[in-house]
């Protein structure tokens, strides 16, 4: 019974789970998995995106080189409270991912006029791998993703309420998407896609509030835009440089939906899947539908020319979790694969969700750099980095120099006792860093990189003495994930480059 006979969809009695109700036993399952991110969240290691974030925490700037300057403001917030750990880092991302399950929550609820069914959407959206991901990462997917579920709640209530005051409440919550990320302009292609599709929509266009909505969320865009107006639009042409038009193949969209398959879990994509077609074609296009219709579009074509990202879709899962929870809810004409879809649906989930978990916290299966936790996040470079600060107590270096920003990005983060870290390779990454000068790159340094045979050239043509003090891997329960080579550099030859993103 339980949360079985709910996603099921039988009339079970409401106090047929240990005495609890359909709401308790929603508010349980969702509150037992929030806790587990929260714990997980504190205990592991941050990925280099995320020590490469906290580094922008450090320089406040209105943009960055790769994102808007949203998730640095959460960081610093999180940070100034918890202090630079790994839970300061990402205590507003999770906090957003509360949110954000509220958000679906009720809008399931708006949507289907019951109850159960926003208790159902809530379970399904918190069972994903992709919500447990990207809810406790510190990066700018987390915050795009609670803003993609207050959009589509606001989405809904003009949908159903007919209160014109929610466009407001849709464009504040696509700003702050936008504040976030750029994919958030997909957000923002859902009500637009919304209000040409629906009768009910087009009735909006002649009133003044989507455009009022429009107005406000486009606000959030102004520093954005100064600010890359400021240094030669370097933003936009890295992260709009990567829609290409290479050679046609199907490699990637293989890629793609079997990443999906897994991050969502089979059954719950299914149903999603399933709901998006039923509710764009035999019914006026809905609010979830729309909102997930445009960035599907371009990730299928973008995945006929190259790869795209596992995370980049997440911030449609607020939608795919309400159109799978509708589409378990209405049982009439359902066929024998959507009956057993929705039987096994947050049931296979958690399964993928446990040993995820277990994975995280036990690491029971070391595999090295075929382990997606271990490679991704920082597990085993707290030791490195403090071998790496022994070798450079010993050697009297007074800074780590590298060409990576993983690198410099981790090394910053878990290097004790911190040093100075230089960035040569890569200093455009933090341009309101201050830049290296030459008094200090003229000192003894160290040099650490991971991939010597590429990065070392351009440190052997700006220093005239380098010779290798040791090779540190990276270590996974005695399985070695990856190595780190660390040279003693001297005798700098310029001309001056590097910024220390964490001066």
């Amino acid at each position: 019974m339980g949360l079985v006979s709910l996603a099921a969809g039988r009339r079970a009695p409401v106090w047929a789970w240990t005495g609890l109700g359909v709401t308790r036993r929603a508010l349980l399952f969702v509150g037992v998995l929030t806790v587990l991110r929260f714990v997980l969240a504190a205990c592991l290691p941050l990925s280099f995106d995320e020590s490469y974030f906290w580094l922008w925490s450090k320089h406040l700037a209105v943009s960055y080189y790769d994102h808007p300057p949203l998730i640095a403001l959460a960081i610093r917030l999180g940070t100034l409270v918890f202090g630079d750990t790994e839970f300061g880092v990402r205590f507003v991302p999770l906090l957003a991912s509360v949110a954000a399950s509220w958000a679906v929550w009720r809008a399931a609820e708006v949507v289907s006029g019951d109850a159960r069914t926003g208790a159902l959407a809530a379970c399904l959206f918190n069972a994903t791998l992709m919500v447990a991901a990207e809810s406790m990462s510190a990066t700018p997917d987390s915050l795009a993703l609670a803003s993609a579920a207050f959009a589509l709640l606001a989405l809904v209530k003009i949908d159903r309420a007919g209160d014109g005051r929610w466009w407001l409440a849709a464009g504040l919550a696509i700003g702050q998407g936008l504040f976030a990320k750029y994919t958030a302009f997909f957000i923002a292609a859902g009500p637009c896609l919304w209000l040409v599709a629906s009768p009910r929509g087009r009735a909006w266009l002649r009133t003044p509030w989507p455009y009022a909505g429009a107005v406000l969320a486009l606000s959030f865009l102004i520093s954005t835009l100064l600010w890359n107006a400021a240094h030669d639009w370097i933003s936009f042409k890295f992260q709009f440089g990567r829609v290409v038009t290479g050679t046609l193949t199907l490699r990637y969209l293989g890629e793609l939906a079997a990443g999906q398959l897994a991050l969502a879990s089979p059954f719950i994509l299914a149903l999603g899947m399933i709901g998006l077609v039923r509710q764009s074609w035999k019914v006026p296009l809905s609010p979830a539908a729309a909102m997930v219709w445009p960035a599907l579009i371009y990730f299928m074509i973008h995945a006929l020319h190259d790869r795209v990202q596992g995370n980049w879709p997440s911030f449609i899962y607020p939608a795919l979790a309400i159109l799978a929870a509708e589409t378990m809810r209405r049982t009439e004409g359902s066929d024998m694969f959507v009956r057993h879809a929705r039987r096994f649906a947050l049931p296979a989930a958690c399964v993928i969700l446990t040993v995820a978990y277990f994975q995280g916290f036990t690491g029971f299966m070391p595999m090295g750099k075929a382990d997606p936790i271990a490679r991704m996040t920082g597990i085993g470079v707290a030791p490195v980095a403090a071998d790496i600060g022994v070798l450079a107590s010993r050697d009297g270096a007074a800074a780590i120099v590298t060409t990576k920003y993983a690198t410099a990005s981790w090394l910053s983060f878990y290097a004790r006792p911190r040093m100075l870290v230089i960035e040569m390779a890569e200093s455009y990454r933090w341009i309101s860093a201050p830049a290296a000068s030459a008094a200090l790159l003229g000192k003894p340094l160290i040099y650490v990189t991971q991939n010597p045979q590429s990065e070392l050239p351009l440190i052997t043509a700006r220093f005239s003495s380098i010779h290798l003090l040791a090779v540190l891997p990276r270590l996974d329960r005695g399985v070695v994930i990856d190595r780190f080579y660390v040279y003693a550099v001297s005798g700098f030859q310029g001309p001056v480059a590097g910024r220390i993103p964490n001066g």
